[in-house]
């Protein structure tokens, strides 16, 4: 795991330069503290930080080149599958000096060119410059598991695991883009290929980019190309009986497990107390033989506290298990993750899973997961609530029904939030109203409709060029293969809410304290097998991962197999009203925030009334605005932590000079 950068001019006369490439890798210390390299020749330069994980010695560090120097590669990730690919390569004549899955990747895309992805099992994000072929290629792997990002202009092409390596190049401008934003407003981060900064792209998951330079060589001329190479079919059930699908599963997912306990640093695993995390740790402790190194958070609010389920599992397993209670420290922790998290993000999750990521790196390197563990079963209430409307919808008075619903909404004033019983009650049947696809939009989405209307600035609304920001979410919905609704609706959340929210969120919060994450649930062969379960054997009445529960029997304590699920919840809702009041009205009512021209000064004034008072509960509304405005303060102010890693990056670049 480690972090990557580099940049390339069209000019091929134009050299880069080599102090922007260690601006790049000093910004990205925190992804690779062991080891840095650059490589630096004529228009291209290349930029590496290293988490040594395989193969730990001098051999494996980057850019690494093949053997004439000819072709150089900067990779981000893990492949799991590398020894078979090892072997392969080296009975075709390829020769090795290291034992890193990097060296291999190389070998196999001088073998099979952009192709070699068809190869790869794995987490990845890489960059190959191709000197013969005078080409720029760029990749990530298929789930989006690791991060990668590019700008272009019409003089260079640079591109990082973090966008803030990017903004290191004095040439690139730190502006926010008003779709981007409108689109975080929505969903709570911004979809891929979009960002929060103007000219900035993600690359999307399972995308490959292409840059050639033209055989002229003239200054600017070339080709880029951005192609999907795999894509997770949906359309392709099988049918087994309720046993077979079970053991094939637990087969599956203890392959998957046992591809990821190779490493050569100390590895453990993440333990949430949930089914997914509970079945990796189970899966780990049966595989690995040893005792399994665990670690949670917990929560002095008992709602939101899930510790005495994690113990049950540590318990069950024998672990070394590590506990973590959260008490939020506001000055300390927000500004870190507005810089961590380079866009605005409003998945308040990140709170808990940075502090567990901070506590696991004190003991190993790498730590495993159970993240896809609901999109592939069908693990969300939100699931159970779509087949419910479906089936009003198939009344034969559903039409009459839904204009009794707005008639009585308009008449029953609306509670606020998400948690309470009486709020869930009215979303889902303001659900009821809407056409299946914007319905779980509603129930999905943060800002939306009248409510996103009532915040934002007319000016603002014309910015972002009054795109329907639901359009992403309905696209997905069209482009799906599903067999059903709740097939597609699976589907749709491993396009969108998996890799761009729950992905980044992991990767970002480990990463920022040098820890890797590993998920079993997310290897794509796996992924391709659960995506032919049918889906009524994923979701079964008000039951969620119904297939996944019968194949654990035995294997989890009943605690764990039939509890309610709590999700990795935040007790926000208390923190707005106690520990953050005084940093959520100073922030997002202050001349700063309201000189941005985004947001009605009296809607924002509203939302952390009613939120306080205790009449409505706003928290996920608030996160949202509040990270939103320190992303700001941060990335487009240059405020606080930006400004200190700025001097940390020149003191690091000015040995070059």
């Amino acid at each position: 795991m480690c972090g990557i950068g580099g940049k390339l001019y069209f000019d091929p006369t134009r050299p880069v330069e080599r102090e922007v490439l260690e601006r790049m890798n000093a910004a990205q210390a925190h992804r690779g503290p062991d080891d840095a390299g650059i490589y630096c020749q004529g228009p291209i330069g290349l930029a590496h930080r290293r988490l040594s994980i395989i193969d730990l010695s001098p051999a494996g560090h980057q850019p690494m080149a093949n053997e004439d120097g000819t072709v150089w590669i900067v990779f981000n990730g893990e492949i799991y599958n590398f020894q078979e690919l090892r072997s392969r390569l080296a009975g075709r004549g390829h020769r090795f000096r290291s034992q890193t899955d990097t060296e291999v990747l190389l070998h196999l895309y001088e073998e099979h060119g952009v192709q070699c992805l068809q190869y790869l099992r794995g987490m990845f994000a890489f960059a190959i410059w191709d000197g013969p072929r005078r080409q720029l290629f760029l990749a990530r792997d298929r789930l989006g598991k690791k991060p990668l990002c590019y700008q272009r202009d019409g003089e260079a092409l640079r591109f990082a695991s973090e966008v803030k390596a990017i903004l290191q190049d004095p040439a690139v401008d730190a502006r926010p883009d008003p779709a981007g934003i409108s689109h975080y407003l929505t969903y709570g981060y911004v979809p891929s290929p979009g960002s929060a900064f103007q000219g900035v792209r993600k690359l999307p998951p399972a995308h490959y980019l292409l840059w050639r330079l033209s055989a002229a060589a003239q200054a600017g001329d070339g080709t880029l190309e951005v192609v999907r190479y795999w894509r997770l079919r949906r359309d392709r059930k099988r049918e087994h009986t309720e046993e077979e699908w079970c053991r094939e599963i637990l087969a599956r997912l203890e392959e998957a497990v046992r591809l990821r306990l190779v490493s050569d640093v100390p590895l453990g695993a993440f333990l949430s107390g949930g089914i997914d995390s509970s079945l990796v740790v189970a899966l780990m402790s049966r595989a690995s033989g040893g005792v399994v190194k665990t670690f949670s958070i917990g929560f002095e609010e008992p709602e939101y506290d899930e510790l005495r389920y994690a113990r049950l599992v540590a318990e069950r397993y024998a672990t070394d298990h590590h506990e973590l209670v959260v008490r939020p420290d506001a000055v300390a922790i927000l500004p870190k993750l507005a810089w961590h998290y380079d866009e605005p993000f409003g998945d308040s999750s990140a709170v808990p899973t940075y502090y567990v990521a901070q506590m696991t790196r004190q003991y190993v390197t790498v730590a495993l997961n159970g993240d896809a563990g609901d999109e592939n079963f069908g693990g969300y209430d939100r699931y159970v609530a779509s087949l419910l409307a479906l089936s009003f919808d198939r009344w034969p008075a559903a039409g009459l029904l839904r204009q009794g619903i707005r008639w009585g909404l308009a008449l029953w004033p609306s509670p606020g939030g998400r948690r309470s019983l009486r709020s869930r009650g009215r979303r889902f049947l303001e659900g009821l109203t809407e056409q299946p696809e914007r319905r779980y939009a509603r129930w999905f989405c943060h800002f939306y409709g009248d409510r996103k209307e009532e915040l934002c600035r007319p000016e603002f609304r014309a910015a972002w060029g009054q795109d329907d920001a639901l359009d992403v979410l309905l696209t997905a919905y069209r482009q799906s293969d599903g067999a059903d609704f709740l097939d597609a609706t699976l589907g749709v959340d491993a396009a969108l809410y998996l890799p761009d929210d729950l992905l980044v969120k992991v990767d970002i919060a480990s990463m920022a304290h040098s820890l890797e994450a590993r998920s079993p649930f997310l290897d794509h062969e796996f992924m391709e097998f659960a995506a032919t379960i049918p889906s009524d054997l994923k979701v079964r009445g008000r039951v969620k991962k119904y297939i996944l529960k019968r194949a654990l029997a035995g294997l989890l304590p009943e605690g764990i197999l039939h509890r309610p699920k709590m999700g990795f919840g935040v007790p926000i809702d208390h923190w707005f009203r106690h520990e953050l009041r005084e940093l959520a009205y100073d922030t997002l009512l202050g001349p700063r925030c309201l000189a941005r021209g985004y947001f009605r000064p009296e809607i924002l004034q509203r939302l952390l009334d009613e939120h306080t008072r205790g009449t409505a509960n706003w928290h996920y509304l608030l996160w949202n605005l509040l990270m939103l405005e320190l992303w700001h303060r941060t990335y487009v102010d240059g405020d606080g932590e930006l400004a200190d890693r700025r001097r940390t990056a020149d003191r690091a670049a000015s040995p070059a000079r």
